[in-house]
């Protein structure tokens, strides 16, 4: 009885995930879903959402390494509290990150008058795409890489040590390869929550056409505008990745 209940149970919740990612895939045939994809509008908003989020992949990587290495390793006063501040964009409201965002770098934000001096204006433009994807996708890479770096063996660094490497080149060739599918699991993580950001984008960046209009506010727009098909093509192409980002994580994990 009870296993009867759970299995029904598990069959519900499975075939609510299942049956919405199933309605969009056969909502609209191979043709007009390349159709879709032909169209100037899709293929600008799928260019600037790659290339986006490439440019936040990397600086999650190059910026949040040293972080969550020091977060692993380097006891400090207030490490607690700036290790929830590092996770806080994962549970924040993406509506609330966009304002966030713009109350510090927009025109009257905190920063706005010293980026004037400088002639620099970074909201409604890509920058402010790729600020806004690093902002919310990077603790996801930052909690995996800390995690990672927790659990390497020291002894196998202070092996390294013994043997004549040097701090730089034991983290590289030592600490790095041992973290390493935390690493590239987070990293996918965060290129997948990139890929999907929507709403601290349209705050902080706007929804303009080969600027910031990414993949996802183009499907927002085109259903807007009664297009649903456009709008289903687009969803199919960023689940289709997003499948992979899945698989790609459970490779990591069982590696």
């Amino acid at each position: 009885m009870i296993r009867s209940a759970a299995a029904l149970a598990a069959a519900l919740l499975a075939g609510f995930i299942v049956v919405p990612l199933g309605a969009l895939l056969f909502h609209i045939g191979p043709a007009a879903f390349i159709e879709a994809l032909a169209l100037p509008g899709a293929r600008t908003a799928l260019r600037l959402s790659f290339a986006t989020t490439f440019c936040s992949l990397a600086l999650a990587l190059a910026l949040g390494t040293p972080l969550a290495f020091i977060l692993a390793r380097t006891p400090f006063p207030g490490r607690r509290l700036l290790d929830a501040a590092v996770d806080l964009p994962i549970v924040l409201p993406p509506a609330v990150a966009g304002l966030a965002l713009l109350l510090a770098f927009g025109r009257e934000g905190l920063f706005g008058p010293l980026l004037q001096v400088a002639g620099i204006r970074l909201p409604f433009t890509t920058a402010a795409v790729v600020m806004a994807q690093t902002f919310v996708a990077s603790p996801f890479y930052v909690r995996a890489a800390r995690s990672g770096f927790a659990t390497v063996d020291r002894s196998l660094e202070a092996a390294s040590a013994t043997l004549g490497m040097g701090p730089l080149r034991t983290f590289a060739y030592v600490t790095v390869p041992l973290a390493a599918p935390a690493l590239i699991g987070g990293a996918v993580l965060a290129w997948a929550r990139a890929l999907g950001e929507f709403g601290a984008t349209l705050m902080f960046a706007g929804n303009l056409s080969g600027v910031s209009q990414t993949a996802p506010l183009a499907v927002y727009l085109d259903l807007e505008g009664g297009d649903v098909t456009s709008a289903t093509a687009l969803s199919i192409v960023l689940i289709a990745f997003s499948f992979v980002v899945v698989v790609a994580v459970r490779a990591a994990e069982r590696r």
